[in-house]
């Protein structure tokens, strides 16, 4: 293996850029070098990644001329956006194609652009199952990333299409965990019936990132579908009861009440969780737990997860 590749991570501060930057960095082998790309390099997350040895520079993914000053000499580029930062698909869609753009620009030899189904493809817009969000989508924070693919294929740059799966990081940090109810007692709700949701800890999304990177010929121009478990929502439940020390039950609310919560995205999540319960055959099989534990043999079950992230799950 050639000395020292250089990968540009995207979002290198974030969850899922920031795992690849670790897994560049304490690889014993030492095969490539990690460079992170920020918007803000002189914050405190991007001084901590320089630390461990990272190449800290500066970029914007909505400024394409940032980005070809970024991937400038990199083997490889991780591309990605985030939805919830703006909640506009028009801009993450234009985002994808400033990375798409400058990756080729930069003669990289490997993209990997993280995505999500385009729904639309299953649910039409005529389909009335579900509403239609801002007026063309049913998902739209995954049917941008979706409509997002074509744009680097196009480039002819080598590109894994990668596939990720519900955080369970968002039992933490995006409002998805136990609340007590009424009578004190905590509920984990959903609107998914019986179906199994494919979850992973960030940290495995970036170890399997990187785990591709290694083995880029053989995935140079697929689809790859990561997952750490595949479970129910009573699953979900008694895991965290067992994690928490507390009794935490499972409430199935259907999608159309789920919709109407309103939080900022409820619609979006409501289509979301009844697309994955509607369609879970076709969602939960691409994401292989087997397969992802072979790019990533450090790949943790819920309750691994648990185990070390249980102190941080907010209880309201």
């Amino acid at each position: 293996m050639p000395e020292s590749r250089t990968i540009a991570v995207v979002g290198a501060t974030g969850a899922q850029g920031g795992g690849l930057v670790r897994a560049i960095l304490t690889d014993p082998e030492h095969g490539f070098s990690a460079r992170a790309i920020t918007r803000k390099p002189d914050s405190e997350n991007a001084k901590a990644l320089k630390n461990i040895g990272a190449e800290v520079v500066a970029g914007d993914a909505d400024d394409a001329a940032s980005l070809e000053r970024a991937f400038k000499g990199a083997w490889g580029v991780f591309a990605l956006t985030n939805f919830w930062e703006h909640m506009s698909p028009e801009r993450e869609l234009q985002q994808a194609g400033n990375q798409a753009a400058a990756a080729k620009k930069a003669g990289a030899s490997h993209v990997i652009w993280s995505t999500l189904e385009d729904t639309r493809k299953l649910v039409p817009l005529s389909d009335n199952r579900m509403p239609t969000l801002m007026g063309k989508y049913k998902v739209p924070h995954f049917d941008a990333k979706g409509e997002a693919d074509a744009l680097f294929q196009r480039t002819g740059v080598p590109t894994t299409l990668l596939l990720t799966s519900f955080y369970w990081e968002n039992f933490i940090g995006f409002g998805a965990g136990p609340k007590r109810g009424p009578d004190g007692r905590l509920l984990l709700t959903f609107p998914l019936g019986e179906a199994k949701l494919p979850g992973i800890g960030v940290e495995d999304i970036g170890k399997s990132a990187f785990g591709i990177f290694k083995r880029a010929s053989e995935f140079a121009g697929r689809t790859v579908a990561i997952a750490g478990e595949h479970l129910t929502g009573a699953q979900m439940a008694a895991g965290l009861s067992r994690a928490l020390g507390e009794e935490v039950r499972y409430n199935d609310v259907p999608p159309e009440v789920y919709r109407k919560f309103g939080f900022p995205g409820a619609d979006d999540l409501g289509n979301m969780f009844q697309y994955k319960r509607d369609f879970n055959a076709e969602f939960c099989g691409p994401r292989d737990v087997a397969a992802t534990r072979k790019l990533n043999p450090e790949l943790q079950t819920f309750e691994q997860w648990l185990a070390r992230h249980k102190s941080s799950i907010p209880l309201d």
